[in-house]
């Protein structure tokens, strides 16, 4: 009975944040500036790269932790986008910015990290937000 209390309080916290992460099911995406010239955006595909890059703050949804930070590092994000080497919601969430846009996405445990979670910084099934600015773009692809 008296191990019955002690968990109790434990449940009912992992519990509350589990309902929490579950509010959010599907991607979502705010942009919080645009710039007025927006005539080149990323799309699948683009190499996103060290002069042409991404800068992000990635905290836990359900505490607002912050486990990750390129402006930390003063070192902006090189990527490629849409092949799958970040997150889905990463993937999904950047196409069609444009540089200097600066976007807040929403990332539900699925199109993050699941339910493996990412190591002791990222629990199993967290929800995940995201502040990131596109800092630069590759130069526009020549036509053939």
């Amino acid at each position: 009975m008296r191990v019955t209390f002690l968990f109790a309080p434990l449940v009912a916290a992992l519990s509350a944040l589990a309902k929490e992460n579950a509010e959010v099911t599907e991607l979502g995406i705010e942009t919080t500036h645009k710039p007025e010239d927006c005539t080149r955006v990323a799309a699948k595909g683009d190499k996103i790269k060290a002069s042409w890059a991404v800068h992000y703050t990635g905290t836990l949804y359900t505490t607002g932790a912050k486990f990750d930070s390129s402006r930390d590092r003063n070192s902006p994000f090189e990527l490629t986008l849409g092949v799958g080497q970040v997150i889905k919601g990463w993937d999904e969430g950047l196409v069609g910015m444009c540089e200097g846009e600066k976007r807040i996405l929403t990332i539900p445990a699925d199109k993050a990290y699941g339910s493996r979670g990412f190591g002791t910084i990222i629990p199993a099934g967290s929800a995940l937000l995201f502040d990131v600015e596109m800092v630069s773009l590759p130069p526009a692809r020549q036509e053939l």
